[in-house]
């Protein structure tokens, strides 16, 4: 599968701030990437410096298997890194039609693109009678004129609401089913988890995470256990070939599975080593659950 951005060993540092920590990634072709993090994680700078608006400290990153410069490379990037800014009194097609004239793309495109993000019927209101969700709507036309390779956007649901919300995700699917790679920037799990097949985990600019959402929410899941003979069951915890690690807690044993499990035949497996429970619960990790357990300073 064709490479579009490699990512390797890139740091940025603000004076003695370290915005982004030897970071790498590789984003492919066709599929939707998310990065992933709390405020101040790093995601804006990593973005910033593959558009070339932020200087790298050290380390590189290369577009489309390096075969071409840099400043060639963003014709085919379409990217929303801050919030849309157009001529408030003119119209959402004049305003496209002036970002037509400036990167040299013909009119014709205008049409097509505001039919995709649902602006056909509002396309000669002026922009400052658009709702910000609209607005965010319009910078992805704008963003999409040049027909990019890759569309590159930082946090585009911010301050939306509900409705805002769900119309941006949906566009964001839209595009990626016609086959254009897309990298969002994202503190929202649940955008994630809708949206991305691939994620890259930040915390304080370090990769906690780089793979497939499907992959860091398959986790076999958890067992809760209560047993008044808590060492025996501890050690038959830690003996066991599908028990990952455990964790003991105000009375409540949390025991992490490393392979199928059910809770029926695990319960069977205690009574015949004569190790009886009285509180057996079979859960799964959210991906709120491992990304919080991944952010966790601890």
């Amino acid at each position: 599968m064709e490479t579009i951005l490699q990512i390797s060993n890139l740091t940025k540092k603000y004076g003695n701030l370290t915005a982004v920590k030897n970071l790498s990634f590789t984003i492919k072709k066709g599929n939707v990437y998310g990065i992933l993090g709390p405020n101040g994680s790093g995601k804006s700078t990593t973005l910033g410096i593959t558009l070339n608006v932020v200087n790298k400290t050290s380390g590189d990153f290369k577009w489309f298997d390096g075969t071409i410069s840099t400043h060639e490379a963003l014709k085919k990037v379409g990217a929303i890194i801050e919030r849309p800014n157009f001529y408030p009194y003119m119209s959402a097609y004049k305003n496209l039609q002036l970002v037509c004239k400036i990167k040299g793309i013909d009119y014709s495109k205008i049409d097509e693109k505001l039919e995709v993000v649902g602006l056909t019927e509002r396309k000669h209101s002026k922009f400052s009678t658009y709702s910000l969700g609209m607005k965010q709507r319009l910078a992805i036309a704008s963003a999409l004129l040049n027909d990019p390779e890759i569309l590159i956007l930082d946090e585009p649901t911010n301050g939306l609401d509900p409705q805002g919300i769900h119309q941006i995700r949906a566009i964001i699917q839209q595009i990626a089913s016609q086959g254009t790679t897309i990298l969002l920037a994202s503190h929202l799990l649940d955008e994630v988890e809708k949206v991305c097949t691939h994620v890259v985990v930040l915390r304080k600019g370090e990769k906690l995470y780089s793979g497939r959402v499907d992959e860091m929410i398959s986790s076999e899941g958890f067992f809760e256990l209560k047993c008044e003979d808590e060492a025996r069951l501890l050690q038959f915890l830690e003996q066991h070939p599908a028990i990952e690690k455990t964790i003991e807690k105000d009375g409540l044993i949390t025991a992490f599975l490393n392979a199928p499990l059910s809770a029926s035949e695990f319960n069977k497996q205690l009574v015949e080593s004569g190790i009886y429970i009285s509180h057996l619960v079979m859960r799964k990790e959210s991906l709120e659950e491992q990304f919080l357990q991944l952010t966790d300073n601890n």
